[in-house]
């Protein structure tokens, strides 16, 4: 598991090139199935327009999912100069929809794949960015006199407290990055002269928005 970045919101962008509308819809998309749904809605939205060409990336690094279509553009001039942008991007998660209105001006090969290219490249440039973070979410229970430690722990290892539990003991809930956890968990156990450990209870990813 790794930390990557996704687009943080959905983001449309318009372009001109020879008389021809180029609109390039981006968004976040965590399966193949949302990917599909959101290309088949933006096709939808724009059902009068001469092509809707989609690219998405499921995923990110070796574990991704790629997919484009020219959706009737000549073969290579609109899917994969978009796909090959979206891959260049360094995102992961994401799918766009260019759509084009035909202006009547044929752009040739070479024109088409520069403007489906810098349709996604100014769709990337103007959708905001978040973080996609693999968490460890963490119980432990400490003593009363080692509380204020504990919190402190946490903090230095860039933890954050989700919810504390005041019975005979306190009772933490925490969240961690995957990779900030075990020097929590060996910090912990050699304060508490190894009385003490946390508890996974749950791992899954986690949106962050980068500031």
């Amino acid at each position: 598991m790794a930390r990557y970045p996704i687009p943080a919101a959905e983001t449309r962008v318009e372009m001109r090139v020879l008389n021809s509308r180029f609109i390039a819809t981006i968004a976040p998309v965590f399966s193949v199935e949302e990917a599909k749904g959101f290309v088949a809605r933006v096709r939808g939205e724009f059902g009068d327009a001469s092509h809707n060409v989609p690219a998405f990336l499921v995923g990110h690094g070796a574990s991704v999912i790629a997919h484009c279509s020219d959706d009737g553009e000549p073969s290579g001039t609109a899917g994969r100069p978009a796909l090959a942008v979206l891959q260049g991007s360094g995102l992961g998660d994401v799918a766009v929809v260019v759509t084009r209105y035909f202006g009547g001006t044929k752009l040739g090969t070479g024109g088409l794949v520069r403007a489906y290219g810098d349709a996604v490249r100014a769709a990337l440039a103007a959708v905001p960015r978040a973080e996609r973070i693999p968490t460890h979410t963490v119980m432990l229970a400490v003593p009363y006199a080692f509380l204020e430690r504990a919190r402190l722990l946490i903090a230095a290892h860039h933890g954050q407290i989700q919810d504390e539990d005041f019975a005979a003991d306190v009772t933490i809930t925490a969240r961690f990055t995957v990779p900030d956890f075990p020097d929590f968990q060996t910090t912990l156990q050699e304060a508490s002269h190894g009385s003490m450990f946390a508890k996974i209870l749950e791992t899954a990813d986690v949106i962050m928005p980068v500031t």
